[in-house]
């Protein structure tokens, strides 16, 4: 299969702007991890709270 054709697909399938790393605060050093800010973890336990089945 050509390579095109794999790639056809561009609209992204999910939307990363209100993801809790989305606003980093800082970077672990060694690990580059993002450390997101104290709202975004706030609102992604909210989330997380919610939705949980």
């Amino acid at each position: 299969m050509s390579r095109n054709k794999l790639n056809k697909n561009t609209k992204p399938i999910e939307n990363h702007k209100t993801a809790p790393w989305a606003n980093i605060e800082d970077l672990k050093s060694q690990s580059r991890v993002p450390i997101p800010n104290e709202l975004e973890v706030e609102n992604a336990k909210e989330w997380v709270d919610d939705n949980e089945k």
